[in-house]
């Protein structure tokens, strides 16, 4: 059986965090998975700002709730699971997701979740298991499954490279710089053809 693994910020929604980053004028919280390598490092970064400032998980989640998806990734996520089993493996949070997840008919996410004080600050994350992206497709590999997988991050490329095949997608310049190997597109269609050619 194949099976398609997505990311899910920059694939299929707008980052979320550039979107709060835009919403509350912290120009800090732009650093993204596209820049940063090390999520655990990244997440502590973006939790000590929003100590700083005060800020609450329900801050984000009212941001969250006006986030859009992308132009076409509804259709496209429709497409590809007409077709394929779809996963989306995330290292965004339980309590960031659904509202997502609804607008894009409720496909299946894998991501991890946070810990929130009496207070409703963040206070620590607590990830599935450590890269744990690359650890599903195995995992999938490991009953039998051919696995595509695709992103466009730091913390997807692992994941891609175990994959039978993958690819990037819109993925920025010092990440295609440092893997030209890997194949790219920048529209819904291009990548539907991509799928296609590698489960052929």
């Amino acid at each position: 059986m194949n099976v398609i693994c997505l990311d899910l910020e920059g694939v299929l929604v707008p980052e979320i965090w550039i979107a709060f980053s835009n919403e509350t004028g912290i120009a800090e919280l732009k650093r993204t998975t596209r820049d940063e390598p090390d999520y655990n490092k990244l997440m502590h970064y973006r939790m000590d700002i929003l100590r700083g400032r005060g800020l609450r998980l329900s801050d984000i989640q009212d941001v969250i709730s006006r986030i859009r998806p992308l132009d076409g990734a509804r259709e496209f996520l429709d497409e590809i699971r007409s077709r394929y089993q779809v996963i989306i493996l995330s290292d965004t949070f339980s309590e960031f997701a659904s509202p997502l997840m609804r607008q894009l008919g409720w496909p299946t996410i894998f991501c991890n979740s946070l810990k929130i004080d009496s207070c409703g600050m963040l206070e620590d994350i607590r990830m599935r298991q450590e890269n744990g992206k690359m650890k599903a497709v195995e995992a999938l590999q490991g009953i039998g499954m051919k696995v595509f997988a695709a992103g466009d991050s730091y913390n997807d490329l692992a994941m891609i490279r175990k994959a039978d095949s993958g690819c990037l997608f819109r993925a920025p310049e010092n990440i295609l710089r440092e893997n030209p190997d890997l194949p790219h597109c920048t529209d819904y269609s291009a990548f539907i053809s991509i799928i296609g050619e590698a489960f052929k």
